[in-house]
């Protein structure tokens, strides 16, 4: 069984920083494109950033130059360091990982991220 467990979300002013953890449990970390979402109230789910198994990476237009992922394949997790944070980044973020050969997604049950003074 696969799990994904978020941590590192909070309330912090504008412009300040955060960063966020996901430990992945379970045999498919090194098999995954690894994915950082977010969902606002009343939005949809939407990708934030993520990180092949190479290593490339790809962003949210709205994220570009403020938050970088990365991941450590020997310790099974993924981060995502967010800086310059504004109020509009406030939503609840979600660890994902598609699982390649499965064409399979895992969820995390998700961490709140406020940006408010």
């Amino acid at each position: 069984q696969v799990q994904l467990v978020e941590s590192g979300g909070g309330l912090v002013q504008p412009g300040g920083s955060l960063r966020l953890s996901c430990a992945a449990s379970g045999s498919i970390f090194s098999m995954s494109v690894m994915g950082w979402y977010r969902q606002a109230p009343g939005k949809q789910r939407d990708l934030v950033a993520r990180i092949t198994l190479g290593g490339s990476t790809d962003y949210a237009e709205s994220v570009k130059g403020r938050f970088t992922i990365s991941r450590d394949n020997a310790k099974n997790t993924v981060a995502l360091q967010m800086n310059s944070l504004k109020p509009e980044d406030t939503a609840v973020y979600y660890c994902n990982a598609h699982w390649i050969i499965g064409d399979r997604d895992y969820w995390g049950q998700g961490t709140q991220v406020t940006v408010s003074s």
